[in-house]
């Protein structure tokens, strides 16, 4: 064989120097060849949650909705009964803020009442000197004019005469014969009883008839 030109030679070299991704491309190829084996078990997809336990899931899920909405219906009955009860001291602060002023009212309107009374009796019709007889009237106006005013505030005066006996409304300071009365009957009254909007502030003292014993 003739010997290899030197200039072919020097051209072979220059291939290898200039093209050396050739061998580097193939050297990739096989390596990717031998690292491509069976896919990483890591890389499936995971099997979905089976019925049973999305069941399970909804059930508890649905409890805790069930519970929610029990707890929000009693906080919002404890906040309306809240609101009532506020609404009813309010109200009740309004009607019976005087109560303590009527109590001490009612005693002036009891001086006035007696008076009134006492100078009925002392008046004579065949008194040439009317003097008496004008006081009554003025003193009649007067206490016509403090029980209108009572009564505008919601101050009433009891007639419990001929009705039944009330624990509530009367204090018994006395028994009486029962005459043509029903025993239990309220006969007299020795201090009138007064009522607040109808909350009792002031028992009437009553005289109650009894049967007689014979």
């Amino acid at each position: 064989f003739p010997p290899s030109s030197p200039t072919a030679s020097s051209a072979a070299g220059r291939r290898s120097k200039d093209c050396p991704c050739a061998f580097s491309t193939a050297a990739q190829q096989r390596s990717t060849g031998d690292e491509c084996g069976p896919e990483d078990p890591r890389d499936e997809p995971r099997h979905p949650l089976s019925e049973r336990t999305l069941e399970l899931k909804a059930s508890k899920l649905e409890e805790q909705v069930r519970d929610l909405t029990e707890r929000y219906r009693k906080a919002l009955a404890d906040s309306e009964n809240v609101r009532r009860r506020t609404q009813k001291f309010v109200e009740d602060a309004k009607l019976f803020g005087i109560q303590s002023f009527c109590k001490d009212l009612v005693e002036v309107a009891d001086i006035l009442e007696k008076t009134t009374e006492s100078t009925e009796r002392e008046t004579e019709p065949s008194d040439p000197k009317p003097t008496l007889k004008k006081i009554y009237e003025g003193l009649s106006l007067i206490e016509a004019k403090l029980q209108s005013v009572f009564a505008k505030h919601g101050l009433q005066k009891m007639n419990p005469v001929g009705g039944k006996y009330d624990p509530y409304d009367h204090e018994i300071v006395c028994h009486v014969p029962a005459e043509g009365m029903q025993p239990g009957t309220v006969a007299l009254v020795t201090q009138d009883g007064y009522k607040l909007h109808g909350r009792t502030i002031r028992h009437a003292h009553v005289g109650v008839a009894v049967e007689s014993q014979e």
